[in-house]
């Protein structure tokens, strides 16, 4: 049974002012005395039916929605965080530039090249500073893997607003991770002016080591391994994989590799698989480009990369019982005439070192005939970037021709430009260093999908570092 029992005036107005107060967040506050005999009827949980007539005088608070327009808060939680759903979605470019003066941007970037930094210090953040007032602060790191875990850590606590990384130099595994994770700002290419001369659709630009970027971030540099020699030292380099492998052991001491997940001594590696697939797999390493990890393929693979990477351990600097740290200590004891030779990303760097007095002049780069790999690196911004007007800025000056035209001269730092066929018209007087090879004479390898990526750097340590 049901029954209707009486409620005062004042109970009932009370619950009206709460519902009242839960829907608006700017409310307007109404106070009046009301007196009247009201027949109120309520169902409770009771067996008696009542009906009471009262009369009461009270005087009564209550909240009146006033609507408001609300204004945007930013994201409550990890989650890819759209353009139009931020604090600049649906600000023309020009509100956008207005925002960023005075603003602050923390770039996380790998701080290991002195030339990259003088570029980064030097002109970029001169230019970000004079065009837009923005004061662009370098945050060197080792790993871009510190710049993912750090915004991890913030997430965690719950700083879903005021993180303290703006921009992120960064590209495979790491990408593949932040997104996955819901950690980035996205869908801004299409008011980004500089991505007018980028070819969109590229596989380079649209795929991140095979992740679809989905304009989460924005590509900055097209970066090609090539073998770094002294040609005073080594007059015939080695012509292909085999040869080199077969050239570290005929000269015991003059080559080495940085142990992964260092990405100079991963890259390395990734050439010796893939060497060894063109050996074991019917299709050689293309069956494994473009296809998520495949543990068989693997299995086939990689013992005999950790059989052939074991039988090159004795043959390298300090007989491999231990490794450089990093491309920077490798580099150090190219510089020192410790090794002859050595493989990494960059060869246009070759150029600038040798003017700075850091590399020999008869330092000289080239691609292996067994060919070279290659990606595209990117800057992407996480989604609780408090500083996002600006940020988008700094990724836009990085990508337009001036900021690719700068640090295309050999004397700056020898970069190769990630624009398209339109815009290489600007490039066409910037020189090429006699250290440096050409471009075109690199028979490039793609990299394979990012998955690929830890799981034969794990098998590295654990089958070569650990044995």
């Amino acid at each position: 049974m049901r029954s209707r029992r009486g409620l005062s005036l004042s109970a009932l107005l009370f619950v009206f002012a709460l519902v009242a107060a839960a829907c608006s967040s700017e409310p307007e506050v109404i106070t009046s005395i009301v007196t009247e005999q009201v027949e109120v009827e309520v169902v409770v949980t009771s067996i008696v039916t009542q009906t009471e007539t009262v009369t009461e005088t009270v005087e009564v608070t209550v909240t009146v929605p006033v609507e408001v327009t609300p204004e945007p808060m930013g994201p409550t939680g990890p989650g890819i965080l759209d353009l139009a759903d931020s604090e600049i979605g649906g600000m023309s470019w020009d509100e956008i530039v207005a925002a960023a003066d005075g603003g602050r941007v923390n770039w996380f970037m790998w701080g290991g090249s002195a030339v990259i930094n003088a570029y980064v210090n030097d002109w970029v953040a001169d230019e970000a500073k004079s065009r837009y007032n923005i004061d662009l602060n370098q945050v060197r790191i080792t790993d871009t893997v510190n710049a993912v875990d750090t915004v991890i850590s913030e997430t965690e606590a719950g700083e879903f607003n005021s993180g303290s990384v703006d921009l992120i130099w960064i590209n495979g595994e790491n990408f593949k991770t932040m997104k996955q994770g819901g950690l980035l700002f996205c869908g801004y290419w299409g008011i980004m002016p500089s991505m007018a001369n980028v070819d969109q659709e590229a596989g380079t630009v649209a795929y991140d080591f095979g992740t679809p970027v989905n304009e989460c971030e924005v590509p900055w540099n097209q970066a090609q391994s090539a073998v770094f020699y002294n040609s005073a030292l080594l007059p015939q380099p080695p012509a292909d994989m085999d040869a080199l492998l077969a050239q570290a052991c005929a000269s015991p001491g003059t080559f080495t590799y940085p142990a992964p997940p260092d990405f100079t001594g991963s890259v390395f590696v990734r050439h010796v698989f893939y060497n060894e697939a063109n050996k074991i797999l019917p299709g050689g390493y293309q069956d494994m480009v473009g296809i998520p990890f495949d543990q068989a393929l693997y299995d086939q693979v990689a013992p005999a990369t950790w059989a052939t990477l074991n039988e090159l351990e004795p043959c390298l600097w300090r007989s491999g019982e231990t490794y450089p740290v990093d491309q920077p200590a490798l580099e150090q004891l190219y510089a020192n005439q410790e090794v002859s030779h050595f493989l990494a990303y960059g060869p246009a760097s070759a150029g600038s070192k040798v003017d700075s007095g850091v590399f020999p002049e008869s330092t000289r780069t080239y691609g292996l005939s067994s060919g070279q790999i290659g990606n595209t690196n990117f800057v992407a911004i996480p989604y609780n970037s408090p500083n996002k007007a600006a940020t988008l800025l700094v990724a836009d000056l990085l990508l337009s021709i001036d900021a690719q035209l700068q640090k295309a001269y050999p004397e700056v730092w020898g970069q190769i430009n990630v624009l398209n066929a339109a815009a290489q018209s600007a490039f066409v007087d910037v020189p090429r260093h006699p250290s440096v090879v050409d471009p075109a004479t690199v028979s490039a390898l793609p990299e394979l999908l990012g998955d690929w990526v830890p799981a034969i750097e794990e098998g590295w340590k654990t089958n070569v570092a650990e044995r």
